[in-house]
């Protein structure tokens, strides 16, 4: 097959199409080198803890954003969580539960203490409540840190994704 073959030629354009037109755009890669993923790495500090939920959600954030070196930038949250009830039996009782949470963010410059950008995250896990007493704790437990994750990976997809314009 030869370049002057219209369907080869077709192809090759239609193949590099899509990665031309992005590289027009002037589009950087979020956790491409220089990207502003890379440039968050240990440039915040995460609130303490209160709580086994505050911890977990601590410790995603710090495997996402890396432990602050010389922290710019201050992240303070309230966390919120509560268990809902959503699958009864004909004799009422709860054999499903969800665990809802929210997270309100806010980041601020360590030495002005200026509000830099803030969100709010939401979602929720299940947990079955059948069996017995151990294995529904257990089963909370997990369903309570599996959320801590998927709020961290929220709050960080918000900082990534607005950080251009706010990351010095």
């Amino acid at each position: 097959m030869s370049s002057s073959d219209p369907v080869f030629t077709r192809r090759a354009f239609l193949a590099l199409g899509p990665a031309l037109a992005v590289a027009a755009c002037g589009f950087t890669p979020a956790y491409g080198p220089g990207g502003p993923a890379e440039r968050l790495q240990g440039a915040i500090r995460v609130a303490d803890p209160r709580d086994k939920n505050g911890f977990d959600l601590v410790e995603r954030l710090e495997e996402r954003l890396g432990r602050p070196a010389a922290a710019r930038y201050d992240l303070d949250f309230t966390l919120a969580t509560h268990a809902v009830g959503v699958g009864v039996t004909p004799e009422n009782t709860i054999t499903r539960y969800n665990l809802v949470g929210s997270v309100d963010w806010r980041l601020t410059e360590r030495g002005t203490g200026t509000r830099v950008t803030a969100g709010r995250v939401e979602n929720f896990t299940s947990w079955s409540a059948t069996g017995s007493t151990v294995a529904g704790v257990v089963a909370e437990e997990d369903a309570a840190s599996r959320l801590m994750r998927i709020l961290a990976d929220q709050m960080v997809v918000q900082l990534v994704s607005t950080s251009g314009k706010w990351l010095k």
